[in-house]
Order: C-alpha cells, then structure tokens, then sequence
C-alpha cells in the first residue's frame, strides 16, 4: 500500500498529485483503472537523444550529476522528443560511491570503476558512514528544480547491493562477475558487512530523493540474473528485502527491478515492491500470474524491437497491450534500457500508440 512520506517534522513530502499534474503513474502504482496506459523508458534521459550529446559535450556521467542546472535539463530532454508519463533522474547507479567518499570513474567499455577492489577486510572495515542529503546535496538540488518545473512525477532511483558490488568486490569487474560471486561465496562475514553498509545507505538515498522531490523510486538490480535461485536467496535477497522494507516504512511508492532470469521473479515479488520491473525474457501475462495479483508490473519491450522501426516496433508493443489486457497495475516500459542507437522518432510513435490505446476496449476483449 502506498502512503503519505512523512518528514520528521511530520510534514507530509509525498502528497497527492494536482489537478494539473499528468499522474496516470502514480495511479498505475496504485493500480487504478485508467483509460490509458503510462509510459516511460529506462535511460530515456541521455545517449539515444540528439540534443543530449551537444549538452553532455566531454564531461562524463558523474561530471554531470554535479551540475544540478544541467542534470535537471537533461532530465526534462526526453520530453522534448515524446510525451513520457514519468521523467526518470538523470544520475548513475554509482552515484552513491561518490556519497561515500570513494573515488569513482566511468570508464568506456567498463562502467564504474574504483581505485581498487573491496575485498579485504581493511578496505571494507575502511567505509566510513555518510549522509546522502549532505554528501549527495547535488542531487536534492536537481530533483528540487525538477519538481518546480514538471508536471509529470519524477521518479528517483538506486542501485541494489548485488550490482554495487559487481563494481566494488571486482574494479573493473569481470563479464562473468565472476570475481563477485566466488567473493560472495568465500567471504560471507565480510559479504554481510557490505551488503548491510550499502542497504542502509541506499534506504537513507532513497529517502531523500523523495524528500527533494522524486514521487517513486525504482530499485535497479541491473546483474543479479547472473546469480542461480539459490545465491540469490541466500546472499541477495535479505537485503533487497530490508531496503524496499524500509522504503516501505517511509511511505515511499516502489518499483522493483532486475534483469536477466526470469526465475527470480518469486523472491523478488516476495523481497517487496508497489511494481515488479520485467525484462523481455518472460511472458508479461504470465509473469504477472508469478508475483501475484496484489503488484503492478512494469516493462517488458525488447529493447532491440526499436531498432527494427516502427511498425516492428509499434506490432511489439501492441502484442505486450494484449497481454496484459487492460488490467490495472501496468507501467509501459522497455525491459531494460534504450540503447545508444535508437531514433526517437520510433520511440516517439511507439509513445503514441501505447497512449492511443483505450484501455476499457482491451478490458472488454481480455488478455491474449
């Protein structure tokens, strides 16, 4: 269920959305009927935009962050090329790390890449604690000029603790992440530290962002499919489980996401989350039958599909509307993230066509 956030001030910080505001996903995370499905796309702020590029100019990702003005323009970019439902913060899952204190670069080909792993205890037992709201002030700051200036909900976002950690435990990591997962394996006391130090960091992040402005934080676990049921349960999954909990708490709607297997769509329904996030790798209808009834779902749009133009594009789209047949809870979304070379001109159509399409129709004709 979702609540008013409370400050401790006792000041309500997630209200109900104006009369103005376009809030078809703040109803969708309630999962309201509404006579047309929202939209947005992950990475949709950046990379596939051309205006981006001539903003972005040489500065890297982090560079960017810092400059509140700019982050906050390439936010709102997006809407410039196509009527999105939700503008996602521009910012990077390691973002937190430069929070910490830690010494963090984007680097091509690789990501996110620390000075050295943390895989000794020395270097673990190192991390000292921070304060998101101070040591991440620069992001309060853009997401308090975006909630001036937008009249869609801005949806914040963290990276989960596995995915930290496949740039932590192994810099630069590893294809396989291997690296990562024989840490996990090997060192489970030193594992627990970690894990534990950035949940409740994450949760703290978390709040905050909706404290500055967001509406919906999404929880990103973008390399937890490399990991078997098992692993997950045992090493991922209670610490998921204690950030979205604590999310919870606070009164802040939800979206749990992770890509890559299919099979631990239980233990994340179960780990929390108003909405589960779905890649392409499985049936929206039927994954929505494995997290259950009480969850939204968001996704599922090949990525791919939109560099087949638009009416393979636009056919895509169409076949994941059928699916889920008009039923309340859905988010449109792609199932992981646009890529570089997609035209926004597809994204565009594809935008209007999921807009065009009446809901209480599909309702009548049901899934399929």
């Amino acid at each position: 269920m979702i609540h008013s956030v409370r400050s401790s001030d006792s000041e309500p910080l997630f209200r109900e959305p104006q009369p103005a505001m376009n809030d078809r996903l703040i109803r969708a995370l309630r999962r309201e009927p509404l006579d047309t499905t929202p939209v947005w796309f992950m990475r949709q702020a950046g990379r596939s935009l051309p205006k981006y590029h001539e903003l972005k100019g040489d500065r890297d990702l982090l560079e960017v962050t810092r400059d509140p003005a700019l982050s906050a323009e390439i936010t709102m970019l997006p809407l410039e090329y196509f009527p999105v439902d939700g503008a996602v913060l521009y910012a990077d899952i390691s973002t937190i790390f430069v929070g910490a204190g830690l010494d963090v670069t984007i680097e091509k080909g690789l990501g996110p890449v620390l000075p050295h792993p943390y895989d000794t205890e020395d270097r673990i037992r190192s991390l000292e604690p921070f304060e998101p709201r101070e040591t991440l002030e620069f992001v309060m700051d853009t997401l308090r000029i975006l909630k001036r200036r937008l009249d869609i909900p801005v949806l914040g976002f963290i990276g989960a603790p596995f995915t930290l950690m496949t740039y932590m435990v192994e810099s630069p990591r590893s294809k396989e992440r291997a690296g990562t997962k024989a840490f996990m394996w090997k060192e489970p006391k030193l594992w627990d530290v970690l894990m534990s130090y950035w949940s409740e960091h994450l949760i703290k992040f978390g709040v905050a962002q909706v404290e500055a402005g967001a509406s919906v934080i999404q929880l990103f676990d973008s390399w937890a499919g490399t990991l078997h049921p098992a692993d997950y349960r045992r090493s991922v999954f209670p610490y998921t489980k204690r950030i979205l909990e604590g999310l919870e708490a606070e009164g802040i709607p939800t979206i749990n996401f992770a890509t890559g297997n299919p099979a631990l769509l239980p233990m994340m329904a179960e780990a929390g989350g108003d909405v589960i996030g779905l890649d392409w790798r499985v049936r929206i209808d039927e994954a929505w039958e494995i997290v259950g009834a009480d969850r939204g779902v968001q996704g599922n749009l090949d990525p791919v599909s939109l560099l087949a133009g638009t009416d393979v594009a636009i056919a895509r789209t169409a076949e994941v509307l059928r699916a889920v047949g008009g039923r309340p809870g859905h988010i449109f979304n792609v199932g992981h993230g646009l890529l570089p070379q997609t035209d926004h001109n597809v994204v565009r159509a594809v935008v209007d066509y999921v807009h065009s399409v009446d809901l209480e129709k599909l309702r009548g004709e049901g899934p399929g």
